[in-house]
């Protein structure tokens, strides 16, 4: 009886290794759906260290991960939209979105510097074709990381 318990514990290994690069698969993406599978990958590393069969593991899994997307997907995407969009008061990074700025140094698609309140931002062109010559008053029109997307000072004020 010892050769099932190594098989179960290898599947329950194989399974782990597939939860952790799940796992890491979903670091590098931002949609919130590979995560639930590796919760389905876990479950499933749970069947196997209890002895389950292969058919039933991809069962456990496929049911989980389906549940997982099903049931808390929605909420988590609920709770991630921004500020903006859910008509809550906007603040961090979101709150700079509107805010009028300064080039500091001439703003393209690929470099610029821009002052926004005191600050020095890193700019770029919102359309990624417009130029903006230091001097020039600009709005930020989105915020990605560290840099301000923006556009001509002559939007109206939200």
């Amino acid at each position: 009886m010892r050769g099932r318990d190594t098989i179960d514990d290898v599947a329950a290994v194989l399974w782990i290794v597939l939860a952790i690069a799940l796992v890491i698969g979903e670091a590098f993406t931002a949609s919130f759906l590979i995560i639930f599978f590796a919760a389905g990958a876990g479950a499933a590393a749970g069947a196997a260290a209890l002895g389950a069969n292969l058919l039933l593991q991809v069962i456990v899994f496929a049911v989980v991960s389906g549940l997982s997307v099903a049931a808390i997907r929605p909420v988590v995407m609920r709770h991630a939209r921004s500020a903006l969009e859910s008509g809550d008061t906007p603040f961090g990074i979101e709150a700079m979105e509107g805010h009028h700025g300064l080039v500091l140094e001439d703003v393209d698609a690929d470099h610029g510097q821009i002052r926004i309140e005191g600050e020095i931002w890193q700019a770029r062109s919102f359309d990624g074709h417009e130029t903006f010559a230091a001097g020039q008053r600009v709005r930020v029109v989105k915020v990605r990381g560290a840099t301000a997307l923006v556009w001509h000072d002559d939007l109206p004020d939200h």
